[in-house]
């Protein structure tokens, strides 16, 4: 390269005295005409023709010619021309000479040339549909600063000697020069989108996609979100829509297939191992452990396999940005190092301490910019992640087969779902850390060595003691976890519990019993968070005491070692700065690995309940329609819930002629509703061949709503065909409950229909079957919670002969009788078998047990409905104590079986405002609060706390940062001591101050952490117990509008914010705080011109913060609200996986799971955004400091010292990290400050009436007599609906037994409500032994009569707790009353007896015996007045009887209510009341109401009674 310059006349390539040993650096003229034109264009031509490749397969369509790229083209031809002109020129003025002019020729060929590749590269990247270019952007980047060089030079060259002594080149150079900044300028612009850009015109698209390279990589993207957010509080349509490739249609499209066959593969790899060869003896116990331990890191590892081929391409590309971040971070020290050795070299010239200065804030950005594009391509991996992993799991949930469901609870989905995707997206974020962090400590300790040499040694040996005790506190701390996470799980399960059965709860005026069980699990929860909050004190002081231990022991090792050995600025602050860098990985590694094996954990479950198995669909041949034939045909089949076990169904052989009504009839627990799930394909076949002609429509046991509106739930999916549609809504006699209903059908349904009676969800079910017009109909009892005339009804225009279905084939599971003598085919099941088939005069001819139940019960009940309420599925419970067959209906229960419901229409949700229209909302859908969030907010959670606490908090945080300004600023001191024979005077004393200063500062940190950890536990406490008493004095119309998932969200994610993230982010709040205010003190001190920039850089951080802060808690309150209806949803989807599986609606429910969660990820993406833009602007803001302080410092030369600089600098660049931290936690306590607001909203809702009312007057023994008396008693279920009960006086005497009838919507129930004061009297009054009730407390009055209601609602708990949770009768009363409900037997064989364990809801026991439970609990309390609210209407004829002949016997001398559904047991009764509408049409004793012949005449005639 010299002989080429040397030809040309130029100087050497290189000369030090001309560039570095200088006042006026410059670069030789040869370096100028070849590196610094060919280096742009070696960058062009290495990296173009891969880039170009690349788009070939990446190309997205051509974008079609725009003033942009017109620009661009015209701008790159005008400096190919000016290349060929200067060639041009060459050629002609030096021809003779030419090989002397070698270099000016070769340069502007070699730029013309690259030019044009750059011309061709912009119009391949338009036919490729490339809107930015990053290789073009990089490249005239690296052409402008290469020509800065030039630039410097001719304008030199002109201030020298003057424009025309050169004019012409001047002109051409800096026409030349203006273009390429033009063609910079242009390349920082996208272009237009493709012209096949399916999305062009979608609402609101997100603008990174619309971003230029320049753009992305500072987030500039971002900032009109920021701007709207400051100005307005964002709302949800002010977000963007999700990009594509974001998307769950575009990301689960792919990864389902792979997952698939990643399944298969695993399957035919079990399958080799073991399954497929002949099986000798039995595996043992642990030899299975071992082959289900491994299956499930098999599966764990299938999906990260999955997941690493979908995201992995992606997430490399981040480690990139991560590889380069770590360069320019390690470059930092070695800048800081020339900039001290500067410093002490006073014969240095200045430019190269102003370009130290420049290179330190260029190499701080850089830093910068590269790590938040590696945190930016993490969190977009983890949001992707995250979709994918809740679509995989919400499909499974879908083809999930009964027996493997019957091990996954509804919980532990939503689990899986959130949870366990919220660590997989954690170890996205850390694991690059894993094999990073080593490398990084390694290269830390590398420069330290060359720094002190083998004292370095010394800092390994303290981190190798520093971690230890932190694994062992690890350890510990994960062992506590472990136990307050026992505790919070039963914490919520139990509240779960209560707010299922709320209504019992209120009706036995049982909360302060639940209330002091939730209080005792949080006593034991907090204990176990106070004990792991103190080791986490002591691992966060060590950690932050770690730099400064880390320097004390190498530090003194160095000068105790040898006298020679001097500690200098150099010495001491670029250690300083490499301690810094060597904390991050050192407190990453075990985060890191920590995150990791918890993903690992995560990964298994996912990949177990991925793998489990599924319901096989060639179990039911799915036959198309055809007239003639049988619609559904078994043969021989044997079927159960799971593989092993006992059969359900056995030896089953059934033929159902197409069009005919088929009935199937048995005891509780024989096997009906397995039948019909055997139908639909929900058991495991084991044996025999099942088919079903054309579609199918299915009305489960339980019926399944949705919360949708009531049209939603009937048109299921269909187009609306109005005539149909009303043709269906009369046949199943909802038109009158439309009329009642405030929105008719466009009244939204609460969750699981919560706002409905029993009776109307069961017609909304049915309902939804008929509207189907399927071919085949299985009808699982669909009548057993209507009235009977409303039976009747629904039978004959829907079931009948000449109902809707009349032609369809239709299986009825029915326990009334009066429908039999119209079935063409009776099925007879006892214990899984069908023990007798025929039509009903052929059994009753052959006079076996069927015609023996039919004689039984036809005395009574010869045409009467067997009428059930909302039930669980009995019929899957089998006959024998308790063992458990689990049916589908006990999946579409799950384990959040709602009891709550209130079984009148009229309780129903205030939806006067809501439009028919709305699909899918929440009856009160969580709303998100806008704006900051309020003082007061704060005000309340540090009164909480208590000023006791606070003030020393303070002081703490104070002398903390006092004793950490104090030792580094002895280290300046020291660093500066003068230098005396070759070493320093007192260094003993000197490092002793130094230990005990950095001491101090560690005590205090452990202090202020352990004081925040115990203010939050004691604020934590607090509000706690104010939400509980909030929740649980709430009355029942709150939780029915309420969602339960609101509430137990508030229990689990909000408190769990309150226990842990707020004294975390407190923590790292203030200690950044007082750390920027000690880094302040210390650059002033050294430099108080430097006063002059922190203060605008101060306003422009607060301006920065203030758009921020506003913007980022509201995109978390949106992502909050956007979250719980994907959970409700799953959680819905789970329970009604049998109805959706039946009607075929699986990619419909899909589609909307897809909708939620990209609702979701459109508040989650620019939520994590929102920390990059901050970041990178902050960042900036701090590097502006850090130029600031090293630019001063080189101008202070002569008046500051070495150590004074090197702590003034290598504080500041700690600046950028601790804005950065302090934005992050400020928003992290404003983020989670949040969840106080969203607890403390309950405190305002109304209240009920107190429980109990001091210095009460009401005798012990109230009601002694039982008399009730209602006078004028009106009752509303809200203001402005109609009135539910309207005007009533009646009175009840002593001793009297009264029914209480009507149709659904009558008010019997409204009655019952009045009584408990469920409801309170909107006009008028109730008397109980002459006291008003109202003037009493609602415990008072509640536990002192007794309701058994229609939900047999238990608790999870022991039976002894269900019974009696007061302990307030001993063991014989309990007995007793077991022994007269008729459990008294079946208890005594249960091995705990009375502390039997009872599951939740009580799923263990058969609902028969859990109404017995509640008979047992009226017993025991043996009030002067019982209501029963339609309490046997669950029960089969057998366990009513019991139940009746109990009542008659045992509360003879008490008042009884009946609400009754069978007309036959209250026809003893001394008095009927008839409610129609509210009022009272008809009130007398049976006999004469039946001689007066009016409307309880007509009931009793529809029931066969007359």
């Amino acid at each position: 390269m010299d002989n080429l310059c040397s030809l040309s006349g130029l100087d050497p390539l290189w000369d030090w005295n001309l560039t570095w040993y200088t006042p006026h650096p410059d670069l030789s003229q040869c370096f100028q005409h070849t590196v610094l034109v060919w280096f742009p264009c070696m960058y062009l031509w290495s990296c173009g023709p891969l880039y170009l490749v690349y788009l070939w397969f990446t190309g997205q369509g051509g974008i079609s010619l725009t003033s942009l790229c017109c620009a661009k083209t015209v701008l790159g031809l005008c400096l190919v021309s000016f290349g060929f002109l200067e060639v041009f020129y060459v050629l002609v003025e030096r021809s003779a000479e030419i090989h002397q002019h070698m270099v000016f020729l070769l340069s502007p060929v070699i730029r013309s040339l690259t030019m044009l590749l750059a011309v061709c590269v912009i119009q391949w990247e338009r036919m490729k549909g490339c809107r930015s270019s990053v290789l073009l952007f990089l490249f005239w980047t690296l052409a402008v600063v290469c020509s800065l060089v030039p630039l410097r030079a001719n304008i030199q060259q002109i201030i020298e000697e003057g424009f025309f002594t050169d004019a012409m080149r001047f002109i051409a150079f800096f026409v030349y020069f203006s273009l390429q900044l033009t063609q910079l300028i242009l390349s920082c612009f996208s272009d237009q989108r493709p012209s096949t850009d399916t999305h062009t015109y979608r609402k609101n698209p997100c603008p990174v996609e619309d971003a230029s390279f320049l753009s992305k990589m500072l987030f500039w993207w971002f900032g009109g979100l920021v701007i709207r957010g400051y100005r307005t509080p964002l709302q949800a349509e002010d977000l963007w829509c999700l990009r594509e490739e974001d998307s769950s249609d575009c990301i689960i499209a792919d990864l389902e297939i792979d997952w698939a066959r990643e399944c298969t593969k695993l399957q035919q790899k079990e399958c080799s191992l073991s399954g497929c060869r002949p099986t000798g003896p039995k595996l043992t116990e642990q030899t299975q452990l071992l082959k289900k331990l491994r299956q499930e890191q098999n599966s764990g590892f299938c999906l990260f396999r999955v997941l690493a081929r979908s995201f992995g391409p992606f997430f490399l590309k981040g480690t990139l940005f991560l590889i380069f971040h770590d360069a320019f971070m390690f470059s930092i020290p070695q800048v800081l190092s020339l900039l001290l050795g500067f410093m002490c070299d006073q014969d240095s010239d200045l430019w190269k301490g102003f370009m130290f200065a420049f290179l330190l804030f260029l190499l701080s950005s850089l830093q910068s910019l590269f790590n938040h594009q590696y945190m930016y391509s993490c969190f977009t991996v983890g949001m992707r992640v995250k979709t994918a992993v809740m679509g995989l799991v919400y499909r499974k949930s879908l083809v999930i087969s009964s027996a493997a469901r019957q091990s996954c609870t509804v919980g532990e989905i939503v689990n899986l779902v959130s949870a366990d995707t919220q660590k997989l997206m954690d170890m996205v974020v850390y694991f690059n850390a894993v094999w990073l962090a080593p490398i990084e400590i390694a290269l830390c300790l590398y420069f330290l060595w060359q720094l002190l040499g083998p004292s370095a040694l010394a800092g390994i040996a303290t981190v190798i003691l520093i971690f230890p005790l932190n694994g062992f506190i690890a350890k510990m701390r994960s062992k506590l976890q472990e136990v307050q996470m026992r505790y919070t799980d039963s914490r919520i399960k139990l509240m779960n519990e209560i707010l299922s059965g709320i209504k019992i709860l209120k009706f036995y005026a049982w909360e302060q019993a639940f209330l002091e069980r939730v209080l005792g699990y949080r006593e034991k929860e907090l204990n176990a968070l106070k004990r792991s909050q103190v080791l986490y004190s002591i691992s966060i002081a060590s950690f932050n005491s770690s730099s400064f231990l880390i320097a004390f022991s190498m530090f003194g090792v160095y000068v105790l070692v040898d006298d020679k050995n001097i500690l200098d600025a150099q010495k001491v602050f670029v250690s300083m700065a490499l301690i810094h860098i060597l904390k991050t990985p050192l407190s990453q590694l075990p985060f890191a690995m920590s995150t990791t094996m918890q993903a690992v954990v995560s990964l298994r479950r996912l990949g177990k309940f991925l793998c489990q198995d599924e319901l096989k669909p060639d179990d039911v041949d799915r036959e198309p329609y055809s007239p003639d034939g049988d619609g559904v045909v078994i043969d021989s089949g044997t079927f159960g819930w799971s593989k092993e076990g006992p059969p359900c169904l056995m030896r089953i052989n059934v033929r159902v002629k197409k069009g005919s009504l088929v009935a199937v009839v048995g005891h509780v627990g024989s096997g009906k509703s397995s039948l019909l799930s055997a139908m639909l394909g929900e058991t495991e076949k084991r044996s025999g061949h099942v088919s079903v002609k054309g579609s199918v429509a299915y009305v489960p046991q339980q019926a399944w709503i949705q919360n949708a509106t009531l049209k939603d739930n009937i048109v299921f999916g269909q187009e609306r065909k109005e005539s149909w549609y009303r043709r269906v809504v009369e046949a199943c006699a909802l038109l009158p409950d439309l009329e009642i209903l405030p929105a008719g059908d466009g009244t939204e349904i609460g969750e699981k229909g919560l706002n409905l009676s029993g009776g109307q969800k069961q017609r909304v079910s049915l309902a939804r079957a008929v509207y189907r017009k399927a071919d085949v109909y299985l009808l699982d009892d669909p009548l057993s919670a209507v009235d009977t005339h409303v039976g009747q009804h629904i039978f004959e225009r829907v079931f009948g002969a000449e109902g809707l279905l009349k032609d369809q084939t239709r299986v009825l599971v029915t326990h009334g009788l009066s429908f039999l003598p119209q079935a063409d085919l009776i099925l007879v099941l006892v214990e899984g078998e069908i023990t007798e088939m025929g039509s009903y005069l052929e059994l009753m001819a052959r006079d076996g047990a069927f015609a023996e139940f039919i004689r039984l019960f036809a005395g009574n009940e010869r045409k009467e409905r067997s009428h059930r309420g909302t039930r669980k599925s009995v019929s899957r419970l089998s006959m024998t104590d308790f063992s458990i067959d689990l049916s589908q209906e006990q999946l579409i229960s799950g384990d959040m079986m709602s009891s709550a419901s209130i079984q009148t229409m009229e309780a129903i949700s205030d939806t006067e405002d809501q439009k028919q229209e709305v699909l899918g909302k929440l009856t009160e859908a969580d709303k998100a609060n806008t704006g900051r969030v309020k003082l007061e907010m704060y005000v309340e959670y540090f009164r909480t706390i208590g000023l006791a606490l606070i003030i020393p908090i303070v002081f703490l945080y104070a002398f903390q940062q006092a004793a950490s300004l104090a030792y580094n600023y002895w280290l300046s001191v020291w660093a500066d001591d003068p230098i005396i024979n070759g070493t320093q005077i007192d260094t003993d004393l000197k490092l002793g101050v130094f230990g005990a200063l950095g001491f101090a500062q560690g005590v205090s940190i452990f202090g202020t952490t352990v004081a925040i950890s115990l203010g939050g536990i004691i604020a934590s406490r607090h509000l706690h117990l104010d939400l509980l008493n909030n929740v649980l004095r709430s009355p029942m119309a709150f939780f029915e509008v309420t969602p339960s998932g609101n509430l137990l969200n508030r229990f689990s994610k909000e408190v769990d914010a309150i226990d842990c993230m707020i004294p975390d982010g407190l923590k790292m709040m203030l200690g950044y705080l007082f750390k920027l205010l000690e880094v302040c003190i210390i650059v002033l001190v050294a430099m108080p011109f430097a006063g002059v920039v922190l203060l605008p850089l101060t306003l422009l951080y607060a301006f920065i913060q203030s758009f921020y802060v506003a913007t980022s808690c509201q995109l978390r309150r949106l992502e909050a609200v956007s979250r719980s209806p994907i959970y409700t949803h799953f959680n819905e989807t789970v329970q009604g996986a049998s109805v959706v599986r039946a009607f075929s609606e699986q990619e419909r429910f899909i589609l909307q799971a897809n909708g939620r969660i990209d609702h979701n990820q459109t508040a989650y993406f620019p939520r994590f955004v929102a920390t990059r833009w901050l970041a990178v602007n902050l960042e900036f803001l701090g590097n502006l400091l850090v130029l600031a302080a090293a630019t001063l410092a080189v101008m202070g030369r002569d008046t500051l010292s070495p150590g004074i600089v090197g702590l003034a600098v290598s504080h500041s660049l700690q600046v950028t990290g601790i804005l950065s931290w302090i934005v992050r936690s400020w928003t992290d306590v404003e983020n989670n400050i949040v969840s106080v607001e969203r607890v403390k909203e309950y405190a305002d809702t109304p209240k009920e009436a107190p429980w109990t009312i001091e210095g009460s007057m009401l005798p012990l023994a109230w009601p002694t007599h039982g008399t009730i008396e209602l006078e004028e008693y009106g009752l509303q279920y809200r203001k402005g609906l109609d009135w539910a009960l309207k005007g009533i006086s009646l009175s009840i005497q002593e001793k009297e037994k009264v029914g209480i009838v009507g149709r659904t919507g009558a008010g019997k129930s409204s009655l019952a409500l009045g009584i408990f004061r469920i409801l309170e009297a909107a006009k008028g009054e109730i008397y109980i032994d002459g006291i008003n009730i109202a003037q009493i407390g609602l415990h008072e009055l509640r536990s002192r009569i007794t309701i058994i209601p229609q939900d047999p609602v238990l608790f999870s708990g022991s039976l002894r707790m269900n019974l009696d949770p007061f302990d307030g009768y001993s063991d014989e009363e309990v007995w007793r009353a077991l022994e007269l409900s008729h459990l008294k037997s079946f208890v005594s064989c249960l091995p705990d007896k009375l502390n039997h364990e009872c599951s939740e809801g009580g799923e263990n026991l058969s609902l028969g015996q859990r109404q017995l439970v509640c008979l047992a609990r009226a017993l025991l309390r043996k009030t002067k007045i019982l209501v029963l609210d339609e309490a046997t209407a669950a029960v089969d004829l057998e366990t009513d009887n019991l139940i009746q002949s109990t009542i008659r016997t045992q509360f003879d001398d008490c008042t009884v209510l009946t609400i009754a559904h069978r007309l036959n047991t209250i026809m003893d009764y001394t008095r009927v009341i008839v409610m129609d509408r509210g009022l009272i049409t008809e009130m007398d004793s049976p006999s004469n109401l039946i001689s007066e012949r009016g409307q309880f005449y007509l009931m009793c005639r529809e029931a066969g009674l007359v």
